[in-house]
């Protein structure tokens, strides 16, 4: 299940579920420097006027501090959307009903569930604020909320400490799918400027773990300078730490429960093509197939984490020294929970909205353990290249097909095969076409699906084509051991590739500069493809670098 998710800043979210949209913690105003401290201006911009806001069937308010329980925002919220009800601790209902909210529409918090709408209910878990405290009545005074939407459970913190009765409630009402956790830490200079803190990235992490969390929300880092947390000192402890769940910081979408398709991706550095294939993802129309999107990312330094957050991928990190193109895929297998295992690249898109159906369905038919789609270049394609493209992936597919070509640019593997045969992670590359081998030897089928189409966007300098094609020519000295190339062999390969290529570029109107690039393409192709069919030695850690990370 994907569950739009806006998020407003310090706490607050917006969740849109299918028969209700719920808020929680708006704080949609600057009222805590207007009336509390003239130094505590909100450093995240107002995202929607509280007037503005029509669309509310439910606003959860876990206590009564302003920048939770806004006076500049809940009244006008009520008046825009007078259908909504509201949901807090008897301190906060008080607060309600003195700024003209009508009794009927106040439900005070309580630890039993509380109905929604179908399919939607809400419980209140206790919260330490710093301590747990409950009024007279007994009743709680922060709160945190548990959400069960269609059996899965979203957990909202709100403002709290780690504690042993929150962490035992929250595991006798689990298991908690999505945590929202706050990661402003309580310490001395913050405790002397009249603020309370929270916990540390590493305390809600621990935390997270402890409730066998999925997914980890992390709040209250970015609303207020002095009550700041840098985002990337928690991508770098997640990233560290390895605890086992998937961290957001700014998702547009989460993804709730099992999944029967796990979309993966290697990235490292693709922030340019990474939104336009999330947004094809997003798009895609299935026959009920749910799916997770998982992102191995080997040390982007560019906004790739940042755009995944925000489409709410599970993301998970390899360092440059670890990385292997088959161990990459391996760690996003492993976490990964779909009984169908979507490989594709971060430069790549589909070119419809129907390719994650065709991609999966003659594995889900039976009639294949492993399929690719076809790949196109874009404008700024090498003729060349398209020609390759055109080669290896033509307009009929071949259901299932001969022999065990296969390419993880765009590809499916049933996660039976995948257990049953693993990527080779010394491989300087050609994983899928090694693990494809086996796999035909075993009796797998393989299948090419022309309908399941992307665009493969290359943007390569000469020594980055030359450095692919001698990565794979070493890889395939393991695969098919009896190819050798010799120096006769590259000329010949050259100049019969170029003429070929020229005749097919006249045809469709060739420029100069397009037989410049032709020439200069199949050069470094073959040049490549020979320096790599003559590497016999294992490679040095600075020539690992060198064709895993070309520059």
């Amino acid at each position: 299940m994907r569950i739009p998710v806006g998020m407003l800043g310090q706490s607050g979210c917006r969740l849109t579920f299918s028969q209700a949209t719920v808020y929680v913690d708006p704080y949609l105003s600057n009222s805590v420097q207007e009336l509390d401290a003239p130094d505590l201006a909100r450093q995240v911009p107002i995202p929607c006027q509280p007037e503005d806001v029509t669309d509310a069937d439910w606003i959860l308010v876990t206590h009564d501090h302003i920048d939770h329980c806004d006076p500049h925002t809940l009244p006008k919220l009520a008046k825009a959307s007078p259908q909504a009800r509201f949901v807090g601790p008897s301190r906060v209902a008080a607060n309600l009903t003195s700024w003209g909210v009508g009794a009927e529409r106040i439900a005070v918090a309580s630890e039993n569930w509380l109905d929604l709408a179908p399919d939607l209910r809400v419980l209140a878990v206790p919260a330490a604020h710093p301590e747990i405290t409950r009024d007279p009545q007994g009743n709680l005074t922060c709160v945190g909320y548990l959400l069960d939407y269609a059996g899965q459970r979203i957990y909202v913190a709100g403002d709290t400490s780690a504690r042993q009765e929150i962490i035992d409630a929250l595991i006798a009402r689990g298991p908690i799918d999505t945590a929202f956790l706050p990661v402003n830490e309580h310490n001395f200079f913050r405790g002397r400027r009249g603020i309370i803190g929270n916990m540390s990235v590493r305390e809600a992490f621990q935390m997270a773990q402890e409730i066998s969390a999925k997914q980890v929300i992390a709040v209250h880092w970015d609303m207020f300078a002095i009550n700041a947390v840098d985002p990337d000192e928690i991508r770098l402890v997640h990233q560290r730490t390895r605890p086992g769940f998937s961290l957001l910081l700014n998702p547009s979408i989460i993804n709730l429960g099992n999944v029967q398709v796990s979309i993966i991706i290697r990235t490292l550095n693709e922030a340019t093509h990474l939104e336009s294939l999330l947004q094809a993802i997003a798009r895609q129309e299935t026959d009920c197939i749910a799916h997770e999107v998982i992102l191995v990312d080997s040390g982007s330094t560019d906004d790739t984490v940042a755009i995944a957050e925000r489409h709410g991928c599970r993301i998970h990190h390899i360092s440059r020294d670890q990385f292997s193109f088959g161990r990459s895929l391996n760690m996003g297998c492993e976490v990964a929970t779909g009984e169908i295992l979507v490989l594709i690249s971060g430069h790549c898109v589909p070119t419809d909205a129907r390719w994650l159906q065709q991609l999966c369905q003659p594995i889900l038919d039976g009639a294949a353990d492993y399929t690719y789609g076809q790949q196109v270049g874009d404008a700024n394609s090498h003729f060349s290249e398209c020609r390759i493209f055109a080669k290896y992936y033509p307009a009929e597919s071949r259901i299932p097909q001969d022999g065990f070509f296969c390419n993880n640019a765009n590809s499916a593997l049933s996660r039976t095969a995948w257990e049953k045969h693993r990527f080779d992670e010394e491989l300087t590359g050609l994983e899928d076409m090694e693990l494809a081998q086996r796999l035909v030897r075993a009796g797998g089928k393989i299948a090419y699906v022309a309908e399941a189409g992307v665009v493969h966007h290359h943007s390569e300098s000469w020594p980055q084509v030359r450095r692919r094609f001698e990565r794979e020519a070493i890889a395939l000295q393991k695969i098919m051991p009896q190819v050798h190339i010799n120096p006769f062999d590259v000329l010949r390969y050259i100049v019969t590739s170029v003429c070929k290529d020229v005749q097919a570029a006249r045809r469709e109107g060739t420029r100069k500069r397009d037989l410049i690039d032709i020439i200069s393409y199949r050069w470094n192709q073959y040049l490549g493809s020979w320096k790599g069919n003559h590497q016999h030695r294992k490679l040095s850690h600075v020539e690992k670098e060198k064709y895993f990370f070309p520059h």
